[in-house]
């Protein structure tokens, strides 16, 4: 216990360490967030960067901790190393959707070449332990997980120390969880990331003084995407794929609420809205700080449940946490997650 405390708080040291020194990087190099539409939660510009402290964080704690480096785990070096590129060029010069795609591909087929896919699911109807063999269709659907859990975060991260502490929630989560599965490698890092998470979140809470960008972004839903499959969903537990599901419910739902919502009002998918999760509890009238812990809080009683899940396991555990999704999209419909900004402003105008 002792050992993980040290590698948890060499991570964390890291990553607060190198975040003024990757804020003066971001000032020096332009990369500034200067806020363009009422969108924005900040009125005043914010150096941006902010990923690559979590990732030195992160990368430092793997290669001093997690040695001999097993393949899986150079795979996932290798390819964080070209989604943080991806987000460096995005926070400094720009970065087309398409151009972003095309690096996140690259990084999934990486995982990929390094054994890092998803080749087979437990069956909950066959005997204990038997699996549901994929083929060749687990080459696709990993990519997808990899693809979608990586913008997944990257949507989220509306708000100061949103995105930071809903990641490092979900890696203390998963961390457990892939401990109770037999998985130390997997758990350990994972608890390397929810140290690097913490390093940087006293920098990034509101009021910011630094993003972390799409170089911390994207680099978070990678790492969550790429370690799941490694440390969960490749076991033979009943319950392997619905708990990385639990545990990121939230950047997951309101990836998939944003899509449905989009879809109906006739939007394409990358025009940006105000009808996000954030956006509607702090409609409420709550503010910045109330809506990032409201969030928080929810985050941690979908990890809490996870874990449970993942005690329970079988039938019971997957019908649990099907009776949690359900909760989710009910709840989801009430606050209105789904409508688009202009059926708000009505229902408010009628209200009144």
């Amino acid at each position: 216990m002792l050992t993980y405390l040290k590698i948890f708080i060499f991570a964390f040291a890291c990553s607060y360490l190198l975040t003024p020194l990757v804020k003066a990087l971001a000032i020096k190099f332009g990369a500034i967030d200067v806020p363009k539409d009422n969108r924005r939660m900040h009125k005043e510009p914010i150096p941006l960067l902010g990923g690559l402290a979590i990732y030195g964080g992160f990368l430092f704690a793997t290669l001093l901790f997690m040695r001999p480096l097993s393949k899986e785990v150079q795979a996932i070096i290798f390819g964080s190393a070209v989604i943080v590129v991806s987000g460096y060029l995005d926070d400094t010069k720009g970065l087309s959707p398409s151009m972003k795609i095309i690096f996140q591909l690259i990084a999934a087929f990486i995982a990929i070449y390094g054994g890092l896919y998803v080749d087979s699911f437990s069956n909950l109807l066959g005997e204990r332990g038997s699996t549901i063999s994929l083929g060749f269709l687990g080459y696709p659907f990993t990519i997808l997980w990899i693809v979608g859990v990586t913008n997944a975060v990257n949507l989220i991260d509306g708000m100061d120390g949103l995105a930071d502490g809903i990641s490092l929630i979900g890696a203390i989560s998963l961390s457990i969880t892939s401990f109770l599965f037999g998985n130390a490698q997997v758990g350990t890092m994972f608890l390397i990331l929810a140290g690097a998470c913490l390093g940087f979140l006293p920098y990034n809470f509101n009021p910011a003084k630094i993003f972390m960008g799409d170089t911390g972004a994207l680099l978070l839903g990678y790492l969550f995407s790429v370690l799941t499959i490694e440390g969960v969903m490749k076991t033979a537990a009943t319950v392997a794929i619905v708990v990385p599901i639990l545990v990121l419910a939230v950047p997951i739902s309101d990836t998939l609420f944003a899509i449905v919502r989009r879809t109906l009002s006739g939007q394409s998918f990358a025009v940006a809205d105000k009808g996000h999760l954030h956006h509607k509890i702090l409609q409420r009238g709550y503010t910045v700080k109330q809506t990032v812990l409201i969030l928080y809080i929810m985050a941690a009683i979908l990890g809490m449940l996870a874990i449970l899940v993942s005690l329970i396991g079988g039938l019971y555990g997957n019908l649990l946490a099907l009776g949690i999704i359900i909760l989710i999209i009910v709840a989801a419909k009430r606050i209105g997650i789904f409508q688009t900004d202009d059926k708000n402003k009505e229902q408010t105008k009628e209200r009144k």
